[in-house]
């Protein structure tokens, strides 16, 4: 739900404003001659990364050595990465090929970092989209910034290219992603839970992952995203590893707290409480990554 104050307290502010450990984005060299205004940090992202699932729409093949670009956690590696395969300044778009090949999670982390850096207050969201393929909610994570006319708002850096507008038929801004089109985690499980969606229609169909599982260990990852451990999407501790079916009613219960805080993004002291104050829900020294081309390891995190 979009904050109607419009206005955010010193230490919300503060908090979305300072950088994870994941954002920093290092070497602020870097970032020298980068714009303020999202929408043109949005597109400078859309420039310098692709999806490595849709090089197709942009006439290449990923080659396979390249499939695991996505397991770089940190946004600082990610803009090593791009440098160091182009030298020029990040505020040059990168033809296709020479774009870090990641996932709409590092699309989100990129310019919630860029927002930070250049003083908009930013969090990433995990969530399901509906704009990709119709009838169904596919597992996708945006950017939410705060905008003093909006309140956090919703943005998909992704989005902002010919090709994939064209392919989705998208109608809307991808700087103001309609709440409707993008669920975030929270919204989902309580759809789910009241029964008005069918929790099989929300996950990630060309991996055969969908279902009230996944649903749940969507709503872990965007607790941890909105207390700035912005995790892969295919990690996974306690409770986003437990069978839904297996829940005690104290922990569907704790589960229904956390999808209120984050249907409502807020408030931000019950969201920190909830996660620090859980051990089931708080992020632990290492995760469990059930990575798509690396395989299931143990992955220790930064700190």
């Amino acid at each position: 739900m979009t904050d109607a104050r419009h206005t955010l307290e010193a230490e919300e502010q503060a908090f979305y404003l300072a950088h994870s450990v994941f954002s920093d984005p290092g070497d602020l060299g870097r970032l020298e001659g980068v714009p303020s205004d999202p929408s043109e940090l949005a597109l400078m992202v859309r420039n310098l990364l692709i999806h490595r699932e849709e090089t197709t729409y942009f006439g290449f093949t990923l080659p396979d050595h390249r499939k695991n670009e996505a397991e770089t956690r940190y946004v600082s590696a990610i803009l090593s990465i791009i440098s160091e395969r182009d030298g020029q300044p990040l505020t040059v778009a990168r033809p296709p090929e020479k774009r870090f090949a990641g996932t709409c999670r590092d699309f989100a982390l990129l310019l919630c970092s860029l927002l930070r850096s250049t003083g908009t207050p930013a969090r990433i969201r995990c969530g399901f989209a509906s704009y990709f393929f119709a009838g169904s909610y596919k597992d996708h994570w945006v950017a939410e910034y705060w905008s003093p006319e909006r309140g956090w708002t919703l943005a998909d850096a992704q989005l902002p290219a010919p090709e994939l507008m064209e392919e989705f038929k998208i109608s809307f801004d991808p700087m103001d992603v309609p709440r409707d089109g993008f669920l975030v985690a929270g919204d989902a499980w309580r759809a789910c839970r009241a029964g008005r969606s069918d929790p099989e229609k929300f996950g990630m169909p060309f991996l055969n992952l969908s279902g009230m599982d996944f649903v749940q260990s969507s709503v872990v990852r965007d607790l941890a995203a909105l207390n700035k451990v912005e995790v892969l999407p295919w990690d996974g501790w306690d409770l986003a590893e437990r069978f839904h079916k297996d829940l005690q009613d104290s922990e569907l219960r704790l589960l229904d707290t956390v999808a209120d805080a984050e249907s409502d993004g807020g408030p931000f002291s019950l969201l920190r409480n909830l996660f620090l104050a859980n051990p089931g829900l708080r992020t632990p020294s290492a995760v469990t990554s059930h990575s798509t081309y690396a395989g299931t390891r143990t992955v220790p995190l930064r700190s």
